[in-house]
């Protein structure tokens, strides 16, 4: 009996020395966790072992894994703050994760304009990047980032590698800009650390992040496995959904952010709809209710079949549809000297902006102006159009020179406008060599950057009165 009982402990033993506990890439050393919330922490072990989490703020959780070894805990989290955190998670071995800390994390995604990092592209700069990035150690305790790798799956994955970074000096020229723009005002703003996971990739179609269930109802999607992977990678349907946000899903997170559609241009008649649908699977999957979508509007460039206006015009219309939602306009922060940079330089303003729409819908700093200023109505008198708009804040930016405005008659012909103040929140457009016009435009051509703000400095969206 005592000979039994001395192989049972040896085999306990060596049970418990052979069992082991591994994470997701994105539970680790150096993450923030959205505070005030109940966050899930998961990951794999033995088959029916028992897991152990304890955190050094107090919190701590058990689970068995199941007879595939995956387990899942939740663990609330307390307020934010930039004291660096340590998470302990056992099962018969341990992995202990440092310097972990509490506040707001936001998944950002799109194309290559929300991939674009802190230095740049070959054939791009980020305007003030290398200022950013040579004092980025001031940051190392209040921003940091998670960068998804490229990944494509036909089916829902488990894992994506991509570890969460300190912003220093060394990580910082990886980091997406314009992500990091959005969460270095956020920081200063609430005086939490601001965490960042960058999933995007170049070139990508809105069709490549939309789950299955949504692309089922799309007549001209052929979901065939044999099809999908036939099409060049940043074009296929649900892969980065499956492989880049979904594995994603359990890591809580505060809201999303969106910067895509250049991909997309000619197929603007879907892509608000679609949009609508992809942000619906999103909220779905996380069931955390209705996370807050902040999205960029595509930025004037060259593109040279006249055709993006119109996917801009639908962006600004997915608004509509996507409750909790908001755009930001981009149409005043590109360089004459840009039209064939499809990567404008500013991406502190668009960062920034975003921010703006999160600091007042979702922290509720309604002091803080976030909404475009945006065409309402529309009058012909004496060969005059007399033009109203919402969202001026009282005012015009700039008193002279509005440029960005065409005006046509009855040949539909759009010719450049001259533009007068009419109070302080009208605006008169005419040309004397059209006596009788019919409709304007501001900024609705491929490459027409403008100019017109409101006294709060956001811009004017770009519009068209008619529907030709």
């Amino acid at each position: 009996m005592k000979k039994m009982l001395l192989l049972l402990f040896g085999l306990a033993t060596v049970w418990s020395v052979a069992a082991k506990v591994t994470l997701p890439d994105a539970i680790g050393s150096n993450m923030v966790l959205q505070q005030n919330t109940d966050v899930r922490l998961w990951g794999w072990a033995d088959p029916h072992a028992a897991v152990k989490v304890e955190a050094s703020w107090g919190a701590k959780a058990s689970a068995k894994s199941d007879g595939e070894g995956r387990w899942e805990v939740t663990l609330k989290t307390p307020a934010g703050s930039y004291e660096p955190q340590r998470i302990t998670v056992a099962s018969g071995d341990k992995r202990v994760l440092d310097n972990v800390l509490i506040g707001e994390v936001w998944f950002c995604s799109g194309q290559s304009n929300m991939d674009m990092p802190l230095g740049g592209y070959w054939n791009g700069l980020i305007e003030g990047g290398n200022e950013v990035i040579a004092c980025a150690d001031a940051q190392r305790d209040r921003i940091r980032f998670l960068k998804v790798a490229y990944s494509q799956g036909y089916t829902p994955q488990d894992r994506v590698p991509g570890a969460w970074n300190e912003f220093t000096t060394a990580t910082a020229a990886r980091c997406s800009a314009t992500a990091y723009f959005f969460a270095e005002m956020l920081s200063r703003a609430l005086n939490v650390p601001v965490g960042v996971i960058d999933s995007s990739w170049g070139g990508s179609r809105i069709e490549c992040w939309t789950p299955r269930a949504a692309l089922e109802t799309y007549p001209d999607i052929d979901l065939d496995e044999k099809a999908v992977a036939e099409l060049p990678d940043y074009m296929r349907p649900m892969a980065m959904y499956n492989a880049m946000v979904y594995p994603l899903t359990r890591y809580a997170v505060r809201g999303f952010l969106w910067y895509q559609g250049e991909s997309n241009i000619g197929r603007h008649t879907e892509y608000a709809a679609r949009m609508a649908d992809m942000v619906a699977g999103w909220r779905a999957q996380w069931g955390l209710g209705e996370l807050p979508f902040y999205f960029v509007e595509i930025a004037p460039f060259g593109y040279g079949n006249g055709l993006s206006p119109y996917l801009r015009e639908a962006q600004c219309r997915a608004q509509a549809l996507i409750p909790g939602s908001g755009m930001v306009s981009t149409n005043d922060l590109v360089l004459p000297c840009e039209e064939g940079n499809i990567h404008p330089r500013d991406k502190r303003s668009v960062g920034r902006r975003l921010a703006f729409w999160a600091l007042n819908r979702t922290y509720g700093r309604k002091d803080v102006a976030c909404e475009n200023m945006q065409f309402r109505t529309m009058e012909i008198r004496d060969g005059k159009v007399f033009l109203s708009f919402d969202n001026t804040f009282g005012g015009f930016g700039r008193a002279f020179d509005l440029r960005g405005f065409e005006i046509c008659g009855p040949d539909r012909v759009f010719r450049p406008a001259q533009v007068h103040f009419e109070g302080n929140e009208r605006l008169i457009v005419f040309l004397p060599d059209i006596p009788e016009p019919v409709a304007v435009r501001y900024g609705f051509r491929d490459f027409q950057p403008g100019n017109v703000v409101n006294t709060r400095e956001l811009p004017l969206v770009p519009f068209r009165t008619d529907d030709f």
